[in-house]
């Protein structure tokens, strides 16, 4: 059944008022795939615009916290933790990106993760554009989750 919509179809904010608080945790991954030119620029710290891992870090936690006014029927929630791991993979080439995020709360956090790492992949981009623009952000995808009624799930 898809929560999001009431017995009319019509698209609605879920209650969540009758659920009890539970831990929550939730991991996404992502990736940007670029030419090792390109990953050089990451890993030689010579990218124009500065710190292209610490920068998209830090738009991927901020973009965490603010996924409520992004995505339109996702809960405000008061987020404990907001870690990301970006790490230049020449074996891609590119970097690789993954989110956990945690909340003691009546909703999960799978998209507060999921908007971490979707949200520090553009900024790789952004950051190294001017050096290819055939850069290609992909593989999103939720790892893992747990807390709430439908207990933890883990991708295959």
């Amino acid at each position: 059944m898809l929560t999001h919509f009431d017995a009319q179809g019509r698209a609605h904010m879920v209650d969540v008022s009758d659920k009890p608080s539970t831990a929550r945790t939730a991991v996404a991954a992502g990736e940007v795939r670029m030419q090792p030119e390109t990953l050089a620029l990451v890993t030689e710290g010579r990218a124009g615009k500065g710190d292209v891992l610490g920068v998209a870090r830090l738009a991927g936690i901020m973009a965490a916290k603010r996924t409520a006014d992004l995505i339109p029927l996702c809960h405000p929630l008061p987020l404990t933790k907001v870690t990301l791991d970006l790490v230049a993979d020449p074996a891609l080439p590119g970097v690789r990106i993954e989110a956990t995020v945690r909340t003691a709360g009546q909703t999960g956090v799978e998209m507060e993760a999921l908007t971490a790492v979707s949200v520090a992949a553009l900024t790789v981009y952004d950051m190294l554009k001017a050096a290819e623009k055939s850069m290609q952000i992909g593989n999103i995808r939720l790892l893992m989750k747990e807390g709430g009624k439908s207990g933890r799930y883990d991708a295959p």
